[in-house]
């Protein structure tokens, strides 16, 4: 069935208007796509044993098809040879740019996580006092996180096995989140904002422990209901013990 879609897709134009309907889901579509896309980037793959741009595009490529995949059948189920085959390559040539099917939810992970912390960082722009800054900043990883949830589940699911087996990109994405939240309460002390008798790293510490169920995307799974209310309230808390 897999090669039929592809054959289609690939003659697009010559279908002719009384062919039957080939009854897709909108992710198996998209999922179809991602793979013709790499298909027809390998006929412009160089053969000189070079890795230029040309195969850095199919390495995207790849990783664009792994998401489509992992998103209709999940990252849990899905092996390398089975990624291989959908696509339409040798495991050997996926493992000549990924050593790993790990490497590959890596690499989709990273795209998710630095989404949030896109959105997080335009969030930021334009917030002029430390306590709006450090409202935004969890409102907005709370609120990125969720639609992420509840639109890319499969998706997020590999988000939360990497925060489970600590990968180093979720480890990376957490640090991230500390070094915002230090860079905040050093702003809101340097504008008087904050109290300055509590040491910085330890004053992080302790927001962050607060705070953590609504950044861990393995925690905030379990604090969906309300959290919008649930974070303004810890907020007020927090600021409060803040405040000069």
């Amino acid at each position: 069935m897999l090669y039929r879609h592809l054959a289609c897709l690939s003659r697009w134009q010559r279908i002719p208007a009384y062919a039957p309907p080939i009854a897709v889901s909108v992710p198996y579509a998209g999922f179809l796509y991602a793979v013709y896309n790499v298909a027809m980037n390998m006929k412009t793959i160089p053969q000189t044993g070079q890795r230029g741009p040309a195969e850095h595009s199919i390495r995207d490529q790849i990783i664009v098809a792994a998401d489509s995949h992992f998103s209709y059948y999940g990252y849990g189920k899905t092996t390398v040879s089975d990624l291989a085959k959908a696509i339409g390559f040798s495991k050997a040539y996926i493992y000549k740019f990924f050593p790993s099917k790990q490497a590959i939810g890596e690499a989709i992970c990273q795209q998710c996580l630095d989404t949030v912390l896109n959105e997080v960082q335009g969030a930021l722009q334009g917030k002029a006092s430390a306590a709006e800054r450090l409202r935004t900043l969890f409102m907005t990883i709370a609120n990125a996180s969720t639609n992420l949830f509840f639109h890319e589940r499969r998706l997020y699911d590999i988000v939360i096995y990497s925060t489970e087996e600590k990968w180093p990109t979720s480890q990376a994405y957490l640090r991230q989140v500390r070094d915002l939240l230090a860079t905040i309460l050093q702003q809101g002390r340097e504008d008087d904002e904050f109290e300055r008798e509590t040491p910085l790293d330890e004053q992080c510490r302790a927001i962050f422990l607060v705070m953590e169920p609504f950044v861990n995307p393995l925690m905030l799974q379990y604090k969906l209901d309300g959290i919008s209310e649930s974070i303004e309230e810890l907020m007020r808390l927090i600021l409060r013990g803040l405040t000069v």
